[in-house]
């Protein structure tokens, strides 16, 4: 399928929970015109922890290079995981391939949306950085854990995927909260700017929604639920999932 635009984002390369294999399936079957990785692209908090690399994680750097050359304009948003790029932006490599934490978009209908990791409008990340990073080992034990009940249902022929920490951040009313204050103060941002909406990623949730008249777009992630957020060549956005 060939899109206007592609926006991916928190593929945390470098972790053993990356699902890098499915977004170079992914990458043989969409193209766009323009690709956004919208943040957490590289988690450079863990590969400081333990350095996990395998094959996948390069060809998938690769891959987006190669894309680069053969036209692809390639926009690459820093997120809070990839923050030790941010002492050098804004950075140009080649034709197409842009650095920066954060772009203008206008859309085919000529919307104009802010494209931003998300989080400089997390209160914890922002001024509480030891604490967001004890949530990142929090994160990873229930992904452990994701793992472990996954392989139990199998045995009891259930095939479906389930997620302990998906069930958690839709149902644990402090999880749902945050959510909801992270969307809000994201709208409520482009709006004071004048943009008519917003695509980000960060919280590992994709979503299309209006909020007070302002579009919020999450591209969500590719650790558990494999997600992109894609314009299509007629204007429409869609949430695409390769799961």
């Amino acid at each position: 399928m060939h899109y206007k635009s592609i926006f991916i984002s928190d593929v945390h390369l470098g972790t053993r929970f990356s699902k890098a294999e499915a977004l170079l399936e992914f990458f043989k079957e969409h193209e766009a015109e323009n690709l956004y990785l919208v943040g957490d692209i590289i988690d450079g908090w863990a590969i400081k922890r333990k350095l996990i690399w395998p094959q996948a994680h390069s060809d998938v750097v690769q891959k987006i290079l190669r894309k680069a050359r053969k036209g692809t304009k390639v926009y690459f948003v820093i997120g809070n995981h990839d923050e030790f790029l941010r002492p050098f932006l804004p950075l140009v490599l080649g034709d197409n391939l842009y650095v920066d934490n954060e772009f203008d978009y206008i859309s085919q209908e000529g919307q104009r949306f802010c494209v931003t990791h998300g989080d400089f409008f997390d209160s914890i990340t922002m001024t509480k950085k030891w604490l967001s990073v004890l949530g990142d080992y929090g994160y990873d034990l229930l992904l452990h854990l994701n793992a472990i009940i996954n392989k139990t249902l199998r045995l009891f022929g259930y095939r479906r995927y389930w997620s302990l920490s998906k069930y958690i951040k839709d149902n644990v009313k402090k999880s749902v909260s945050f959510i909801g204050d992270f969307e809000g103060i994201l709208t409520t941002h482009a709006k004071k700017k004048g943009y008519d909406g917003v695509i980000c990623g960060h919280i590992h949730k994709a979503g299309i929604k209006n909020i007070d008249g302002v579009q919020y777009l999450n591209s969500g992630d590719w650790v558990e639920n494999c997600t992109a957020l894609v314009e299509t060549l007629d204007g429409k956005w869609i949430i695409l999932e390769n799961l």
